[in-house]
């Protein structure tokens, strides 16, 4: 059968009729702004208990509490009590109704309860503010699921990396920014109070423009051009404008899906070793290198300063990449997926034989480790919308709850592994666990990992593939992107 007219019609096809700058980078903006904001309301906490139970403190005009370490570590955990639970129904909920309602929801009450902070620890305690994290981790449980869904229906599949990591580099640029003012506000006339009043305000700013301008899909956006609207929707393989319903999500078929196991390992591997740094990293440089981090603004803020301007870097880097023919879709993913996987495993390899002397070279290190794992921004936390654009958020949903469940693991881990008289020995160990993680979650991702359309995404699909066994071998491209059927078919003469 001869197929060169198919063949050039595929190759000439092209995706970048709408403007460069359009109405989905103003989606994505907002998106990088409600994760920025999610996670100042997420960290806040960390900061401000350092003023709430200063007993030295002399300013008489804020209450200060007295908790010991146990019943501090217990409020700053209580966020994650909540979190993990509304992972799975918010990414189901997102797809089914839409992203835009369900993150304006949960985004505004949880910023009605971060002003409600204070109040809460003058009446109830530390346990009516265990409860108040608690509801708020519930209510941000949602937040990754519904970026992810709201993705899988905005990014064209050319830019859904670029697009992604912009999106969540907004996480570190929220930690950067709390962490580098919370201080601030804390000795300021506010006092620690200001730190949850002012982050909760900026969630009614966010909420605002939230209203006004975002859109669930480009279909419900009412001011986007329609070259941009015919741009995203071919390029997602929409080449219609009838609303489509998804079908019960199947959920054995995902449960069964190599891909999508793979998927869920290098999750969750990633998590152990990124939460082992960010919690214990601290407790190592203090007893074994003698340097107290978590008194320093700078030193506690830079890795993540490192991960957002690499964040950038890497984008930049993937456009260059995309640039050429021969780089696959597949390629691009796992290269930078075992650049944030295997760069930080070696680096913590070689942390584990820092010495005293040479504490410096440890905070460059640990620096490298944690700014490093931008990459996998462009790699597999974006997999999810390559497999399945239909149930991508429900997908963020189960990697990332299971993921939470290992961050809560890992410093468990440490525990037993590090003693009450902490040597170099057990902490090298730490860090060979954490990079045995790395290691293996990236060398399955790598193995198994794909980044095509799954079958089960939806039946249009799965019939588009059998059709094209019969009828043309690029038919898949076609369907899948957006292509018309019927030209094909009759170029190739066959009904």
């Amino acid at each position: 059968m001869s197929q060169p007219k198919t063949t050039n019609l595929v190759k000439n096809r092209r995706f970048d009729e709408g403007p460069r700058i359009g109405s989905r980078h103003v989606q994505c903006f907002l998106c990088f702004c409600c994760l920025s904001l999610c996670y100042a309301l997420r960290v806040n906490l960390s900061v401000a208990i350092v003023a709430m139970t200063d007993s030295n403190s002399t300013d008489s005009d804020f209450e200060t509490y007295e908790w010991d370490a146990g019943t501090r570590s217990f409020l700053l955990s209580s966020f994650f009590w909540g979190y993990i639970i509304t992972q799975i129904p918010g990414g189901h909920i997102a797809q089914k109704y839409g992203a835009k309602t369900l993150l304006l929801i949960g985004v505004t009450l949880c910023s009605v309860l971060t002003i409600l902070t204070p109040l809460a620890a003058d009446i109830g305690g530390w346990k009516l503010m265990f409860a108040l994290r608690v509801a708020q981790g519930l209510l941000q449980g949602s937040v990754h699921p519904a970026t992810h869904a709201m993705l899988a229906k905005w990014a064209p599949v050319e830019e859904r990396g670029a697009l992604g990591t912009f999106c969540y580099s907004g996480s570190q640029f929220g930690t950067v920014v709390m962490l580098a003012v919370s201080g601030v506000i804390a000795q300021s006339s506010l006092g620690w109070p200001g730190i949850f009043y002012i982050s909760g305000a900026m969630g009614f700013v966010w909420a605002i423009c939230w209203f006004f301008f975002a859109a669930s899909t480009p279909a419900e956006h009412k001011s986007i051009s329609p070259e941009e609207k015919k741009m995203i929707e071919n390029s997602l393989g929409q080449v219609d404008s009838t609303p489509k319903v998804n079908g019960p999500t199947p959920w054995i078929k995902i449960f069964t899906s190599p891909a999508f196991i793979s998927l869920i390992v290098v999750h969750c591997t990633h998590m152990w070793g990124f939460w082992t740094l960010l919690t214990q990293i601290p407790s190592y440089m203090k007893d074994i290198l003698g340097i107290d981090i978590k008194n320093s603004a700078l030193l506690s803020s830079l890795p993540y300063a490192v991960m957002l301007v690499l964040s950038f870097f890497f984008i930049y880097l993937s456009k260059l990449l995309g640039k050429m023919q021969n780089i696959s879709l597949s390629f691009s993913r796992k290269f930078f997926n075992s650049i944030g996987h295997w760069i930080p495993m070696i680096s913590l390899i070689a942390l584990g034989y820092v010495t005293k002397e040479h504490a410096t070279l440890a905070v460059v290190l640990l620096t490298l480790t944690v700014g490093i794992s931008a990459a996998t921004y462009l790699g597999f936390q974006v997999n999810h919308i390559d497999l399945s654009p239909n149930y991508a958020g429900t997908l963020m949903g189960i990697t990332n709850g299971s993921a939470n469940v290992m961050s809560a693991l890992a410093p468990l881990c440490v525990g037993l592994v590090v003693s009450d008289k902490p040597s170099v020995e057990e902490w090298r160990m730490v860090f060979f666990i954490a990079a045995g993680f790395y290691f293996f979650g990236n060398l399955l991702f790598v193995i198994l990992g794909k980044t095509n359309v799954q079958p089960w995404n939806s039946p249009e699909d799965a019939l588009a593939k059998r059709l094209s066994t019969i009828i043309d071998p690029e038919m898949p491209a076609l369907l899948l992107n957006g292509g018309e059927v019927k030209p094909v078919i009759k170029e190739n003469g066959n009904q």
